[in-house]
């Protein structure tokens, strides 16, 4: 990857995705360090940043100069910021938020672009973020599996994971009801598997194993060996990397071109984020069910 940037430094953290900026202020951009940052993030994914301090409207600032914020429907506010949600574990609490492999929104008919997550609590060891890069798992298939994704589509939906079900029931018990509004799960979208980006134009994987329901014209049982392994291959370690959390932190990925998973290894211990979506754009043939 290129690395003709005048502003920034920036040190990649795999071939696949992911890098780390330096020497910026979130709170202080000129218009050509965001114009790198953009362009950073076309290139690389996810990028991260460490040792910043931004009050909550420096937050928004930042992340409204990616796009208009999309308010989550189902992660509680941060009181008096209803834009920013809050992603919290408590160390008596077991389990986490974002703990499988997912990329966010992608049960929306226009899916949101990304998300910059702020990290104000981390844990003195554990509490890292994997990100994998779907269109470098694009790349490495078969010609011939290629050929075969080209015409498929994929369902996803929120409503077997934000809806009024047990599996949401044991959530709210666990996580202290911050998982809200089951009755919004109302979500279901159509969306190719293999998804053209509309602004890199690289070719990715979209789908996932958290929202994905089953490929579009097949049923529930005929879909999951062939989505488990496209998931596998996304999976796989050189199409991964891992980032250490530190207070100060923060992460502004893609949702269009990676996944993430939040490792659920710090019991005991407390990690607070604020995280800010941004909205989508159109994608090519998105279709509501």
């Amino acid at each position: 990857m290129p690395l003709d940037f005048n502003t920034l430094t920036i040190s990649p953290l795999s071939h696949a995705v992911g890098a780390e900026i330096e020497g910026v202020c979130l709170a202080e951009l000129s218009d050509e360090q965001f114009r790198e940052i953009r362009k950073a993030s076309e290139l690389y994914g996810v990028i991260f940043f460490r040792d910043q301090e931004l009050s909550p409207e420096q937050h928004l600032a930042f992340a409204r100069r990616w796009g208009k914020i999309n308010i989550n429907r189902f992660f509680t506010p941060v009181d008096g910021y209803p834009e920013i949600a809050e992603v919290r574990k408590e160390p008596e609490q077991k389990m986490n938020i974002g703990n499988l492999w997912h990329t966010d929104h992608s049960y929306d008919v226009i899916p949101a672009f990304g998300s910059v997550l702020y990290a104000k609590e981390v844990p003195d060891i554990g509490g890292d973020t994997l990100f994998a890069g779907v269109a470098a798992a694009y790349d490495s298939l078969s010609d011939g599996l290629k050929t075969t994704l080209a015409p498929l589509r994929a369902a996803h939906s929120s409503r077997h994971i934000f809806g009024s079900n047990k599996s949401r029931v044991s959530q709210v018990e666990e996580l202290g009801a911050r998982i809200l509004n089951p009755e919004l799960a109302t979500q279901d979208a159509i969306h190719p598997i293999v998804l053209t980006h509309p602004l890199s134009g690289r070719k990715g994987l979209y789908v996932n194993p958290q929202f994905t329901t089953h490929i579009d014209g097949w049923t529930a049982d005929e879909s999951e060996p062939f989505l488990s392994m496209l998931y596998d291959h996304i999976m796989l370690q050189e199409h991964v990397c891992r980032f250490r959390w530190s207070k100060g932190a923060v992460a502004v990925w893609d949702n269009l071109a990676t996944w993430h998973q939040a490792v659920n290894d710090y019991h005991g211990s407390r990690r607070l984020m604020h995280r800010v979506t941004i909205e989508g754009i159109a994608l090519s043939r998105p279709q509501a069910l």
